[in-house]
């Protein structure tokens, strides 16, 4: 896959509605939890090594042919406790998808179905550009730090500039993670992100989906 391909599936304009998903921010902010670039940093590192590990680690998979996306649901399924997690992932998904069909309509992508789960589209998206399981485990742990980043700038009113110093430091984490994450499946868990995940549900108003 060219490298222009890849920037593009990570570029946070890509329409899979990731700009009203917050990943557990805004309730985070409203818990008090995230005040400032230093917390939302703390909290982005968390975010990468879980959720954004185990995401990763299942479009590695069905990159590389590993499983195939109808266990890919399975397993992605398994390992979100949150029932409003899971209707994110698989909103963000369907987003993908719609996106994916249009690039590469040669692609068959009816194994998916309708409403697939994120890490699976990106996996199989992995799999018809010609990108390599780590690359499209780079791009899924790119795409997790990176919405709820942006979220946290919006809800806290923080320095742009600051954010993006911040998400630069995460870096190699985030290539640590990709190359751990393309290495086989991974069966992690934060119970803080599924109990954000599921106080959002009962918001007043809330401004994000997620």
């Amino acid at each position: 896959m060219s490298l222009a391909t890849l920037l593009t599936l990570a570029d946070s304009r890509l329409p899979i509605g990731g700009h009203v998903h917050s990943g557990g921010v805004e309730e985070a902010v409203s818990s008090g939890l995230l005040r400032d670039v230093a917390s939302v940093e703390l909290y982005l590192r968390r975010r990468i090594r879980t959720s954004g590990a185990v995401a990763a680690s299942l479009a590695a998979a069905v990159c590389a042919g590993a499983i195939d996306p109808a266990r890919a649901e399975l397993e992605a399924d398994a390992r979100a406790p949150s029932p409003s997690a899971r209707t994110a992932s698989r909103a963000q998904g369907r987003g993908l998808l719609r996106l994916a069909k249009q690039v590469w309509p040669q692609a068959d992508w009816q194994p998916l179905g309708p409403r697939p789960h994120l890490s699976t589209v990106f996996g199989v998206v992995g799999a018809v550009s010609g990108a390599s399981p780590e690359e499209i485990a780079g791009v899924m742990v790119y795409t997790t730090m990176t919405g709820a980043a942006t979220a946290a700038q919006r809800l806290l009113a923080l320095d742009p500039a600051a954010v993006a110093a911040c998400t630069i430091r995460l870096g190699e984490v985030c290539d640590r993670t990709a190359r751990a994450a393309g290495k086989g499946l991974m069966a992690l868990s934060d119970p803080l992100q599924d109990v954000l995940a599921e106080r959002h549900l009962v918001r007043d108003m809330p401004l994000f989906a997620s």
